[in-house]
């Protein structure tokens, strides 16, 4: 609440963490902006405070579409031109109501866009306390619309297996809005055991709501997304070489495919879609997955070999 996605790139830490596990972090803003945005003179509503909801409410339903955002639009933006998170190489956290965020968009995931999960100072169970009643009745029309975004009620309503191997949160002991009603933490964990899913809740003394609670934890929780992460991705290579070194469909017939191609030396590579005939005795076809120019090649390229044949 209050924040925007300069808060936790600011204060928490979590750059050198990132670096260390050769993860990406990728910050979205806690709410929609822009003049055109409706706000409230309210510290925890509108501006700084969109839940992480479609509102359905006038004057909110245009603009406060964070729950799209965040599992939709966001992601495609980040395939389509950075070529991050594909596969569902993703994982989610967040702080109070990020961390209601993340716990209840992941939790509402039904096609595996997630690897993991975790938290800090969460609220996990909104539709019990003042923030979430408040925050429901005006985005969503009643507190009970807001039942399909709470993570308490999200995990009591689960059937078969759990999708997270884990879920971590981290709770500061000394936190002012866990003693006054808007956190609940118990509530999730109670809600856990009984469908069988492992929340490991990790109680800090001395610990309040603030970002310097965040920066002494990010790297524990950085380290538990980055090991899910490369598991992952160890099975989408796994999958990926396997596919690659199936050459029945291509067995005994001419293939066709795209090469750069140098014509003459000092020339531009072409593209051109070229032919590889069928082997014949003695001859080995090779499917090549990776390819760089050596400094043979560069020398060859440049017209400095005499014994260079083009194309």
């Amino acid at each position: 609440l209050t924040c925007d996605d300069t808060n936790f790139a600011m204060k928490a830490g979590a750059f050198s963490h990132a670096e260390r596990e050769n993860v990406a972090l990728v910050m979205p803003d806690t709410s929609p902006r822009g003049d055109d945005v409706p706000n409230v003179d309210s510290y925890d509503l509108g501006v700084g405070a969109g839940f992480y909801v479609n509102a359905t409410e006038e004057p909110y339903s245009k603009h406060y579409h964070m729950y799209t955002y965040v599992t939709e639009e966001l992601p495609a933006l980040l395939e389509s031109q950075f070529n991050i998170g594909k596969h569902g190489l993703r994982s989610i956290t967040g702080h109070s109501m990020g961390g209601h965020g993340a716990l209840t968009i992941a939790l509402k995931d039904t096609n595996k866009s997630w690897v993991s999960v975790s938290a800090f100072s969460p609220i996990c169970n909104p539709t019990k306390c003042p923030w979430g009643d408040k925050a429901f009745k005006a985005y969503l029309g009643s507190v009970d619309a807001g039942l399909a975004h709470d993570a308490t009620v999200l995990l009591s309503e689960a059937s078969g297996a759990t999708v997270y191997d884990e879920i971590l949160i981290e709770q500061g002991a000394d936190d002012n809005f866990l003693s006054g009603g808007q956190l609940f933490p118990e509530h999730l964990v109670e809600a856990a055991k009984k469908v069988g899913q492992k929340v490991t809740l990790n109680m800090r003394d001395g610990y309040d709501h603030s970002y310097y609670f965040i920066a002494s934890f990010i790297g524990d929780h950085i380290a538990f997304h980055a090991k899910r992460l490369r598991s992952k991705y160890a099975e989408i290579l796994a999958l990926e070489s396997s596919s690659s070194l199936d050459f029945s469909a291509t067995t005994g017939k001419t293939i066709t495919c795209q090469a750069m191609v140098a014509r003459a030396p000092k020339q531009p590579l072409t593209l051109e879609t070229i032919t590889v005939d069928v082997p014949q005795k003695g001859e080995v076809r090779v499917k090549v997955m990776a390819n760089a120019l050596c400094h043979t090649d560069v020398y060859t390229l440049d017209g400095h070999d005499p014994e260079g044949l083009f194309p």
